[in-house]
């Protein structure tokens, strides 16, 4: 079991998901841009809309609610930041690994880093959806942005 405090360090630590913006939107001159928290709750309800036998719709939406969780700590690095992709993957590594150390090595943070590890390494069905519901997402939101 977690440490109270420590969960509640975690949640600080990822409240930077609602008061950061994306930075393609931002880069891009729009007002009042969503934020990464926005985005990741905006999958997560794809998710459940998908229907899909053959997928596990709830490790989907766990995954749409993790897979950015890293950027609270690192920020929202887009491709034109010159950030290499192995850069980008080890710095959100190593935030994901600090929420396992502040969370302690318990089933919710294994799962945690175990649903991002495979959103990052698109290895399963699931994974793939994600990937395709964070595409379908940002066009969405492009679409919003026109109107």
């Amino acid at each position: 079991m977690s440490k109270p405090s420590n969960v509640i360090k975690f949640l600080h630590i990822i409240e930077n998901l609602k008061r950061t913006k994306r930075t393609g939107w931002v880069d891009n001159g729009i007002k009042g841009p969503e934020s990464i928290a926005d985005h990741m709750h905006r999958m997560a309800v794809m998710a459940m809309l998908f229907d899909n036998k053959s997928l596990d719709t709830s490790k989907c939406v766990k995954m749409a609610i993790v897979h950015d969780l890293a950027e609270s700590v690192v920020g929202d690095i887009t491709p034109h930041m010159n950030v290499s992709k192995t850069e980008k993957h080890k710095l959100e590594l190593d935030a994901i690994e600090s929420f396992r150390t502040l969370l302690g090595d318990t089933p919710q943070s294994r799962e945690i880093r175990n649903l991002w590890q495979e959103y990052e390494d698109a290895s399963t069905p699931e994974a793939l959806l994600v990937k395709d519901l964070d595409k379908f997402e940002m066009l969405v939101q492009a679409v919003e942005y026109e109107k």
